[in-house]
């Protein structure tokens, strides 16, 4: 019953810019915790990012400086905007968000993930 839809992802250059975008839909109530999280290959899935409901942030060291994370609550939407990218910045790029969902008056609360969005960096 819900969806996160990544968009923004594709291939740049070293030292260029990319905005991902991640839109949640479906019969959500409330969404707490936002995030990015990526996945290069034959590596495990690490936190890039995170941006609680009130909009607190936390990032990765390796990010931190080069990377922004936003959030639109009107519109269930979570941003990463990355700049100064670099080649072992390229990895899968997954979505996450902490959901209350209500269907028929009964909620419950999970987490969620996109599909991921490809991001490469070229030297």
């Amino acid at each position: 019953q819900v969806q996160l839809v990544e968009s923004g992802g594709g291939l740049v250059q070293a030292g260029g810019s990319l905005r991902l975008s991640c839109a949640a839909s479906g019969s959500i109530f409330s969404i707490y915790d936002m995030g990015w999280y990526r996945q290069a290959p034959g590596k495990q899935r690490d936190l890039v990012a995170l941006i609680s409901k009130g909009g607190g942030t936390d990032y990765a060291d390796s990010v931190k400086g080069r990377f922004t994370i936003s959030r639109d609550n009107t519109k269930n939407t979570v941003y990463l905007q990355m700049s100064s990218l670099k080649p072992e910045d390229t990895a899968v790029y997954y979505c996450n968000a902490d959901i209350i969902t209500e269907i028929d008056f009964i909620r419950s609360r999970r987490d969620y993930w996109g599909q991921g969005t490809q991001v490469t960096v070229s030297s």
